[in-house]
Protein backbone atom coordinates (compact mmCIF):
# COMPACT_ATOMS: atom_id res chain seq x y z
CA UNK A 1 0.00 0.00 0.00
CA UNK A 2 0.63 3.81 -0.33
CA UNK A 3 0.78 6.07 2.78
CA UNK A 4 1.17 9.24 3.03
CA UNK A 5 1.74 10.67 7.02
CA UNK A 6 1.57 14.61 7.39
CA UNK A 7 4.57 15.43 10.32
CA UNK A 8 6.08 12.20 9.24
CA UNK A 9 9.23 13.65 10.97
CA UNK A 10 7.95 14.07 14.33
CA UNK A 11 7.93 11.13 17.16
CA UNK A 12 4.66 9.45 16.38
CA UNK A 13 5.16 10.03 12.75
CA UNK A 14 8.54 8.56 12.90
CA UNK A 15 7.40 5.09 14.77
CA UNK A 16 4.67 4.87 12.72
CA UNK A 17 6.50 5.71 9.20
CA UNK A 18 9.81 2.87 10.71
CA UNK A 19 6.43 0.33 11.15
CA UNK A 20 4.74 0.54 7.94
CA UNK A 21 8.29 0.46 5.65
CA UNK A 22 9.17 -2.93 8.10
CA UNK A 23 6.18 -4.55 6.43
CA UNK A 24 6.92 -2.99 3.30
CA UNK A 25 4.77 -0.44 2.31
CA UNK A 26 5.40 2.50 0.53
CA UNK A 27 5.35 5.62 2.53
CA UNK A 28 5.36 9.52 1.73
CA UNK A 29 6.08 11.72 5.16
CA UNK A 30 5.11 15.45 4.87
CA UNK A 31 6.75 17.83 7.59
CA UNK A 32 7.36 21.52 8.02
CA UNK A 33 10.51 20.38 9.50
CA UNK A 34 9.37 23.05 12.17
CA UNK A 35 9.47 20.95 15.15
CA UNK A 36 11.04 17.88 13.69
CA UNK A 37 13.84 15.52 15.15
CA UNK A 38 16.70 16.28 12.49
CA UNK A 39 17.98 12.52 13.49
CA UNK A 40 14.21 10.88 12.80
CA UNK A 41 14.80 12.24 9.35
CA UNK A 42 17.59 10.71 8.36
CA UNK A 43 17.02 7.66 9.75
CA UNK A 44 13.99 7.38 7.82
CA UNK A 45 15.84 8.67 4.63
CA UNK A 46 18.01 5.50 4.70
CA UNK A 47 14.77 3.06 4.28
CA UNK A 48 13.47 2.19 1.31
CA UNK A 49 10.73 2.77 -0.30
CA UNK A 50 10.55 6.01 1.73
CA UNK A 51 10.13 9.86 0.08
CA UNK A 52 9.93 12.87 1.97
CA UNK A 53 8.08 16.28 1.20
CA UNK A 54 8.91 19.18 2.47
CA UNK A 55 5.68 21.12 3.34
CA UNK A 56 3.38 23.22 5.76
CA UNK A 57 -0.09 21.50 5.70
CA UNK A 58 -1.55 25.18 6.76
CA UNK A 59 -1.01 25.90 2.75
CA UNK A 60 -2.76 22.88 0.13
CA UNK A 61 -1.06 20.21 -0.02
CA UNK A 62 1.06 19.83 -3.10
CA UNK A 63 0.54 17.08 -5.79
CA UNK A 64 2.13 13.51 -4.52
CA UNK A 65 0.16 10.95 -6.35
CA UNK A 66 -2.38 8.39 -5.01
CA UNK A 67 -2.82 7.23 -1.70
CA UNK A 68 -4.46 4.00 -0.14
CA UNK A 69 -4.48 5.69 3.32
CA UNK A 70 -3.94 9.17 4.98
CA UNK A 71 -2.59 9.52 8.50
CA UNK A 72 -2.58 13.34 9.61
CA UNK A 73 -0.09 13.61 13.06
CA UNK A 74 0.93 17.29 12.01
CA UNK A 75 0.92 19.22 14.85
CA UNK A 76 3.13 20.77 17.81
CA UNK A 77 1.93 18.68 20.84
CA UNK A 78 4.56 19.67 23.44
CA UNK A 79 3.75 22.69 25.29
CA UNK A 80 6.55 24.53 24.67
CA UNK A 81 6.12 24.12 21.35
CA UNK A 82 2.55 25.12 20.74
CA UNK A 83 2.51 27.89 22.68
CA UNK A 84 5.56 29.66 20.67
CA UNK A 85 3.81 30.45 17.61
CA UNK A 86 -0.44 29.60 18.88
CA UNK A 87 -1.59 31.30 15.91
CA UNK A 88 0.40 28.75 13.43
CA UNK A 89 -0.35 26.05 16.08
CA UNK A 90 -4.51 26.52 15.43
CA UNK A 91 -3.93 27.00 12.08
CA UNK A 92 -2.33 24.02 11.61
CA UNK A 93 -5.05 22.04 13.62
CA UNK A 94 -7.83 23.38 11.49
CA UNK A 95 -6.54 24.81 7.98
CA UNK A 96 -4.14 21.58 7.97
CA UNK A 97 -7.36 19.22 8.81
CA UNK A 98 -8.95 21.06 5.90
CA UNK A 99 -6.32 20.77 3.22
CA UNK A 100 -5.45 17.21 3.63
CA UNK A 101 -9.43 16.43 3.90
CA UNK A 102 -9.72 18.13 0.59
CA UNK A 103 -6.39 16.08 -0.93
CA UNK A 104 -8.26 13.32 0.20
CA UNK A 105 -11.27 13.75 -1.30
CA UNK A 106 -10.35 13.55 -4.81
CA UNK A 107 -9.10 9.98 -4.78
CA UNK A 108 -11.41 9.12 -1.36
CA UNK A 109 -8.82 7.93 0.64
CA UNK A 110 -9.43 7.54 4.38
CA UNK A 111 -7.84 9.53 6.40
CA UNK A 112 -6.81 8.87 10.61
CA UNK A 113 -6.63 12.03 12.57
CA UNK A 114 -4.24 12.46 15.43
CA UNK A 115 -6.44 14.48 18.02
CA UNK A 116 -6.00 14.26 21.61
CA UNK A 117 -6.52 14.17 25.34
CA UNK A 118 -6.01 17.44 25.50
CA UNK A 119 -9.54 18.46 24.31
CA UNK A 120 -10.77 17.09 27.94
CA UNK A 121 -9.14 20.06 29.29
CA UNK A 122 -8.90 20.05 32.88
CA UNK A 123 -10.80 17.54 33.40
CA UNK A 124 -13.98 17.60 36.23
CA UNK A 125 -14.56 13.58 35.46
CA UNK A 126 -11.57 11.26 35.85
CA UNK A 127 -11.31 8.86 33.96
CA UNK A 128 -12.27 10.49 30.82
CA UNK A 129 -15.05 8.70 28.16
CA UNK A 130 -15.12 9.72 24.82
CA UNK A 131 -18.30 10.63 25.82
CA UNK A 132 -17.11 13.40 28.20
CA UNK A 133 -17.39 17.26 26.77
CA UNK A 134 -14.24 18.10 28.47
CA UNK A 135 -13.09 21.65 30.37
CA UNK A 136 -11.46 24.31 28.34
CA UNK A 137 -10.57 27.29 28.69
CA UNK A 138 -11.10 28.81 25.60
CA UNK A 139 -8.85 32.53 26.02
CA UNK A 140 -5.88 29.95 27.58
CA UNK A 141 -2.33 29.95 26.69
CA UNK A 142 -3.24 26.22 25.58
CA UNK A 143 -6.06 26.87 24.66
CA UNK A 144 -4.30 27.33 20.74
CA UNK A 145 -3.70 23.39 21.18
CA UNK A 146 -6.78 22.45 23.35
CA UNK A 147 -9.40 23.94 21.03
CA UNK A 148 -7.58 23.66 17.67
CA UNK A 149 -8.10 19.89 18.21
CA UNK A 150 -11.71 20.69 19.40
CA UNK A 151 -12.46 22.85 16.31
CA UNK A 152 -10.50 20.04 14.05
CA UNK A 153 -12.89 16.82 15.63
CA UNK A 154 -15.67 19.44 14.43
CA UNK A 155 -14.51 19.76 11.00
CA UNK A 156 -13.74 15.97 10.23
CA UNK A 157 -17.20 14.67 11.64
CA UNK A 158 -18.94 17.76 9.37
CA UNK A 159 -17.23 16.71 6.59
CA UNK A 160 -17.62 12.76 7.09
CA UNK A 161 -21.27 13.59 7.83
CA UNK A 162 -21.68 16.08 4.10
CA UNK A 163 -19.80 13.96 2.04
CA UNK A 164 -19.51 11.16 3.50
CA UNK A 165 -15.52 11.15 2.84
CA UNK A 166 -14.29 8.22 5.25
CA UNK A 167 -12.40 9.75 8.50
CA UNK A 168 -11.45 8.26 11.63
CA UNK A 169 -10.57 10.09 14.83
CA UNK A 170 -7.88 9.21 17.59
CA UNK A 171 -8.06 10.68 20.93
CA UNK A 172 -4.42 9.96 21.92
CA UNK A 173 -2.77 10.42 25.52
CA UNK A 174 0.31 10.96 27.01
CA UNK A 175 2.69 8.80 25.04
CA UNK A 176 7.02 8.22 24.97
CA UNK A 177 9.37 6.03 23.83
CA UNK A 178 12.28 6.08 20.76
CA UNK A 179 12.41 9.01 18.79
CA UNK A 180 11.04 11.69 21.08
CA UNK A 181 13.42 14.89 20.85
CA UNK A 182 15.31 14.92 23.55
CA UNK A 183 14.31 18.96 23.59
CA UNK A 184 10.63 18.83 22.82
CA UNK A 185 9.79 20.06 26.62
CA UNK A 186 7.71 17.52 27.61
CA UNK A 187 7.78 15.67 31.39
CA UNK A 188 9.17 12.27 29.97
CA UNK A 189 11.97 13.55 27.78
CA UNK A 190 12.66 16.70 29.98
CA UNK A 191 13.26 14.08 33.17
CA UNK A 192 15.17 11.28 31.49
CA UNK A 193 17.31 14.16 30.15
CA UNK A 194 17.82 15.48 33.09
CA UNK A 195 18.50 12.16 34.84
CA UNK A 196 21.06 11.17 32.87
CA UNK A 197 23.19 14.41 32.91
CA UNK A 198 22.48 14.63 36.81
CA UNK A 199 20.70 17.85 36.51
CA UNK A 200 17.77 18.62 39.32
CA UNK A 201 14.28 17.29 37.60
CA UNK A 202 11.94 20.50 37.06
CA UNK A 203 8.83 20.04 38.65
CA UNK A 204 5.99 22.35 37.62
CA UNK A 205 3.50 22.21 40.88
CA UNK A 206 3.19 20.01 43.74
CA UNK A 207 3.82 16.87 41.27
CA UNK A 208 0.96 15.05 42.80
CA UNK A 209 -1.01 15.71 39.67
CA UNK A 210 -1.15 12.51 37.62
CA UNK A 211 -0.78 11.69 33.75
CA UNK A 212 -1.14 8.03 31.86
CA UNK A 213 1.74 7.37 30.05
CA UNK A 214 1.91 4.65 27.00
CA UNK A 215 4.92 3.60 25.03
CA UNK A 216 5.15 4.39 21.52
CA UNK A 217 5.04 0.33 20.00
CA UNK A 218 1.53 0.00 21.87
CA UNK A 219 0.23 3.67 20.54
CA UNK A 220 0.98 2.22 16.74
CA UNK A 221 0.12 -1.07 17.26
CA UNK A 222 -3.59 0.46 18.20
CA UNK A 223 -3.34 3.21 15.33
CA UNK A 224 -2.72 0.14 12.88
CA UNK A 225 -6.09 -1.71 14.13
CA UNK A 226 -8.13 1.44 13.55
CA UNK A 227 -6.69 1.91 10.48
CA UNK A 228 -7.56 -1.50 9.16
CA UNK A 229 -11.36 -0.80 10.58
CA UNK A 230 -14.85 -1.22 8.76
CA UNK A 231 -15.37 2.26 7.09
CA UNK A 232 -18.19 2.60 9.68
CA UNK A 233 -16.02 3.20 12.29
CA UNK A 234 -15.34 6.70 12.53
CA UNK A 235 -14.37 7.15 16.18
CA UNK A 236 -13.77 9.11 18.27
CA UNK A 237 -11.78 6.54 20.57
CA UNK A 238 -9.55 6.77 23.43
CA UNK A 239 -5.77 5.37 23.14
CA UNK A 240 -3.96 5.55 25.98
CA UNK A 241 -2.22 3.62 29.04
CA UNK A 242 -5.14 3.54 31.69
CA UNK A 243 -2.78 3.09 34.80
CA UNK A 244 -2.87 6.64 36.37
CA UNK A 245 0.67 7.59 37.91
CA UNK A 246 1.56 10.84 39.64
CA UNK A 247 4.34 13.02 38.50
CA UNK A 248 6.73 12.21 41.87
CA UNK A 249 5.45 8.49 41.18
CA UNK A 250 7.28 9.02 37.41
CA UNK A 251 10.22 9.99 38.76
CA UNK A 252 10.49 7.65 41.61
CA UNK A 253 10.56 4.81 38.60
CA UNK A 254 12.87 7.10 36.64
CA UNK A 255 15.55 7.29 39.74
CA UNK A 256 15.04 3.83 40.09
CA UNK A 257 16.17 2.97 36.29
CA UNK A 258 18.79 5.88 35.62
CA UNK A 259 20.05 4.78 39.24
CA UNK A 260 20.75 8.19 40.13
CA UNK A 261 18.76 10.02 42.83
CA UNK A 262 17.22 13.12 41.85
CA UNK A 263 17.36 15.98 42.77
CA UNK A 264 14.08 18.10 42.84
CA UNK A 265 13.32 22.18 41.54
CA UNK A 266 9.85 23.26 41.99
CA UNK A 267 8.34 25.64 39.25
CA UNK A 268 5.38 27.16 39.84
CA UNK A 269 2.53 24.95 37.47
CA UNK A 270 1.59 26.55 34.00
CA UNK A 271 -1.85 27.74 33.26
CA UNK A 272 -4.24 25.58 32.99
CA UNK A 273 -2.30 22.36 33.38
CA UNK A 274 -4.68 19.33 33.90
CA UNK A 275 -4.42 18.13 37.49
CA UNK A 276 -5.45 14.51 36.25
CA UNK A 277 -5.30 12.42 33.17
CA UNK A 278 -6.56 9.18 32.63
CA UNK A 279 -8.09 7.63 30.02
CA UNK A 280 -11.06 5.47 30.20
CA UNK A 281 -10.31 2.72 27.31
CA UNK A 282 -12.96 0.21 27.15
CA UNK A 283 -13.94 1.49 23.62
CA UNK A 284 -10.79 1.01 22.84
CA UNK A 285 -10.99 -2.62 24.12
CA UNK A 286 -14.68 -3.81 23.43
CA UNK A 287 -13.94 -2.40 19.64
CA UNK A 288 -10.41 -3.39 18.92
CA UNK A 289 -9.66 -6.10 21.30
CA UNK A 290 -6.60 -3.62 22.34
CA UNK A 291 -5.05 -2.33 25.35
CA UNK A 292 -1.51 -1.55 26.00
CA UNK A 293 1.23 -4.49 27.12
CA UNK A 294 4.60 -2.51 27.71
CA UNK A 295 4.82 -2.20 31.67
CA UNK A 296 5.56 1.51 32.75
CA UNK A 297 9.05 0.09 34.13
CA UNK A 298 10.05 -1.59 30.97
CA UNK A 299 8.87 1.27 28.85
CA UNK A 300 11.26 3.97 30.49
CA UNK A 301 14.27 1.56 30.62
CA UNK A 302 13.50 1.53 26.63
CA UNK A 303 13.27 4.83 26.76
CA UNK A 304 16.29 5.92 28.71
CA UNK A 305 18.33 3.15 26.77
CA UNK A 306 17.59 5.31 23.60
CA UNK A 307 18.47 8.60 24.56
CA UNK A 308 21.44 7.55 26.15
CA UNK A 309 22.30 5.70 22.55
CA UNK A 310 22.24 9.08 21.02
CA UNK A 311 23.91 11.22 23.41
CA UNK A 312 21.77 14.03 23.67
Amino acid sequence: MRYLVTGGAGFLGTNLCLNLLDEGHVVVAMDDLSTAYEKNLKLLSEKKNFSFVKHDIIEPLPESGRFDFIYNLACPASPPRYQKDPLKTLRTSLWGVWNVLNYAKQSKTPVLHSSTSEIYGDPLENPQKEGYRGNVNPIGKRACYDEGKRAAETLLFDFHRMSGHPVKVVRIFNTYGPHMDPEDGRVMSNFIIQSIKGKPLTVYGSGKQTRSFCYVDDMIQALRMIEKTDASFTGPINLGNPDEISILELISIIEKKTGKKAKIEHLEIPEDDPEQRQPDISFAESALGWKPKVTMESGIEKTIEYFRSINP
